[in-house]
């Protein structure tokens, strides 16, 4: 079992980053949290992520994914999310990346299903199905007390094809369509020019339909 790998940043995206140790380059899907603090490090640095490894059976392909977090905190949430019925990785990393891993904790605690819902795929159901089966292991397990990495919002330079080519990218890897993801992706563009790529991600996760 890996429990993270440490090395070089080659690749940075916001749906996945690339980790190079002893020689060998590792493929993590990331989520947005991770994909934030990952860039105050910047390709060539060395750094640390924690892993959850996935591993899909039965199927016609069977599939080995890795999955990187900045922090314990925010894998044992992703963890957590992916044992309600329902909820599978990429649901459970869009759930991540909509929102910071401490304002997670809190829609969860209180209760607050409107906050889930607008993640994609996460209906009433699944949303009550969430806060009934996790509420009490957040708390019983201290998770919210010891978030202290927040997303931050640093901004990226000028608004160009890059922005939008990347968010759509990450879009596209989380399940989505690229035709709508595109079309979402511009108009948040259009009406913000200087938005950085990870908020434009978080929003067209609300707005995809």
């Amino acid at each position: 079992m890996i429990e993270y790998i440490k090395g070089e940043l080659t690749e940075l995206t916001p749906a996945m980053a690339v980790v190079e140790a002893a020689g060998v380059g590792y493929g993590l899907g990331i989520t947005l949290n991770t994909y934030t603090a990952l860039q105050k490090y910047g390709q060539g640095k060395e750094v640390k992520i924690y892993v959850h490894e996935q591993l899909v059976t039965g199927g016609r392909d069977d599939s080995f994914t890795l999955f990187g977090f900045s922090t314990k905190q925010e894998r044992e949430l992703y963890r957590l999310l992916i044992t309600v019925n329902g909820v599978g990785g990429n649901t459970a990393r869009m759930i991540l990346s909509a929102t910071t891993p401490g304002d997670l904790c809190n829609t969860i605690s209180s209760g607050n299903e409107k906050m889930l819902k607008t993640v994609k795929g996460i209906g009433p159901k699944a949303a009550q199905r969430i806060i009934l089966e996790l509420k009490d292991k957040i708390v019983s397990l201290g998770i919210a007390q010891e978030l202290h990495v927040t997303a931050g919002t640093a901004a990226l330079p000028g608004v160009n094809s890059e922005v939008r080519d990347e968010a759509v990218a990450a879009l596209t890897a989380l399940g989505f369509s690229p035709a709508p993801s595109a079309k979402v992706v511009t108009e948040l563009l259009q009406g913000t020019p200087d938005l950085p790529v990870e908020q434009v991600i978080k929003q067209a996760l609300k707005l995809i339909k």
